[in-house]
């Protein structure tokens, strides 16, 4: 009976163990958490001169503090973007301590798989790798007028429309053009 018992014991541990495998592992973030200063914050979202008509989607959003900002100042409504779920908990929260859980909108997952299509700005602090990565899908699916705004990192060799440096850090601007 041992004999029958042992094979079988391996089937069903190897089985499981190939189906653990076969699944894909989650995705991790390329970037550490770096937060965007206030004042920087604000250049960015005055640099894409956020109005209430806009959406802005913060990619790798963090804490929330750009599409929180985007609502109470600028009364925009915001999208944040962020692969770590215990960011999102936090940004969500801190939403709600602004007063502005009803204009902002954090979503857990990765910003490569995300439609932005409904963006008007799209806010970044990434990195130049991410940022060149993310170039096609930004041409490709943010429509005509539509404004990036990049915190410290160009996008490949797209070239900025405008550049400004506040409290010693770099901003760009991008505008999508007609295709």
């Amino acid at each position: 009976m041992p004999r029958i018992i042992i094979p079988a014991l391996l089937l069903i541990v190897g089985g499981a163990a190939i189906t653990a495998a076969g699944q894909a592992p989650p995705r991790t973030p390329d970037i550490h958490y770096t937060p965007t200063r206030h004042e920087v914050a604000e250049a960015m979202l005055d640099l894409a001169r956020v109005t209430t008509d806009d959406v802005v989607y913060d990619l790798g959003s963090g804490d929330g503090r750009l599409p929180i900002i985007a609502a109470q100042k600028y009364g925009a409504r915001g999208v944040g973007i962020e692969i770590d779920p215990k960011l999102v908990t936090i940004a969500r929260q801190n939403a709600l301590d602004a007063g502005v859980a009803d204009r902002v909108t954090f979503i857990a997952g990765d910003l490569f798989a995300a439609d932005l299509s409904a963006a008007t700005v799209v806010t970044l602090y990434l990195s130049a790798s991410v940022n060149r990565r993310l170039e096609p899908k930004l041409k490709h699916q943010l429509r005509a007028g539509a404004r990036v705004v990049s915190h410290q990192f160009l996008i490949g060799n797209w070239p900025p429309d405008q550049t400004i440096r506040p409290d010693y850090s770099d901003v760009f601007l991008w505008r999508i053009r007609p295709r």
